[in-house]
């Protein structure tokens, strides 16, 4: 059960949106529930987030990975830590960001929920078709240097050579029509992670999914780079839902 901020006594407020993770985006899905709680008002401007300990507790995940999840939000403005004894990570009050007209305008006519699922779909299909045929040789080398370009991407370009990596998954499925339609939907991805900032935890993390999702399609593995691909799209759904939903 929630324990109140400040007088350590029973609280259900944040029970509707607190559980444990999942093992494989844990970082991800942590910060999308804390930023659903911050952003739903739950613990209002100037109340104190529960312990570090609690929090952790409560989404299943050690203290290092939540201490990285509220990184992220001081360093967006929606937190910030006191010390002291009566100190902790406290929410501070919402303030319209100075980029608030744009990402009205970029979700303006976006169903968000739709555009992920649709992705997730067509990114997971075309992974399964990538691994069960056999590629030839040249497009196994196209995927290698795919891969090995986003490793060694600057972050100033490391989403257009992501783009570019899943576009090869994407045509070298077999399906024309499949790779189209992941071309347009990923358009839309895009202008909406471009409302959200390049987080180094997730970028490592991304790399990690993108390597073994290469190995599987590389190895033949179909349902290994099916598993992979939906874990890989569930983790950026999870930071655009955070924060954009």
């Amino acid at each position: 059960m929630a324990r109140d901020m400040r007088r350590g006594t029973p609280d259900d407020r944040l029970a509707p949106v607190l559980r444990p993770v999942r093992a494989g985006n844990g970082f991800e899905e942590a910060l999308e529930q804390i930023l659903q709680v911050v952003r739903l008002g739950l613990v209002p401007g100037g109340e104190r987030l529960p312990a570090e300990r609690e929090l952790a507790e409560r989404l299943g995940i050690s203290r290092v990975t939540l201490r990285e999840v509220l990184r992220v939000l001081q360093d967006q403005g929606l937190v910030e830590s006191r010390r002291g004894r009566y100190g902790g990570t406290f929410v501070l009050p919402r303030a319209d960001a100075s980029g608030g007209a744009e990402l009205r305008r970029r979700l303006a006519g976006v169903d968000l929920d739709d555009v992920l699922r649709f992705r997730e779909v067509l990114e997971v299909g075309a992974a399964g078709l990538c691994a069960a045929h056999e590629l030839s040789d040249g497009q196994s080398e196209r995927l290698r240097t795919a891969l090995a370009r986003t490793h060694d991407a600057p972050l100033a370009e490391y989403r257009r050579l992501d783009t570019l990596l899943h576009l090869t998954v994407a045509e070298l499925s077999g399906s024309p029509t499949l790779a189209a339609q992941y071309a347009a939907v990923r358009a839309t991805v895009n202008d909406l992670l471009d409302c959200i900032p390049l987080l180094v935890r997730n970028l490592e993390h991304s790399q990690r999914q993108h390597t073994a999702l290469v190995e599987a399609v590389l190895a033949g593995d179909a349902d290994a780079a099916r598993a992979t691909m939906r874990e890989h799209c569930a983790g950026t759904a999870a930071l655009l839902r955070g924060f954009l939903a």
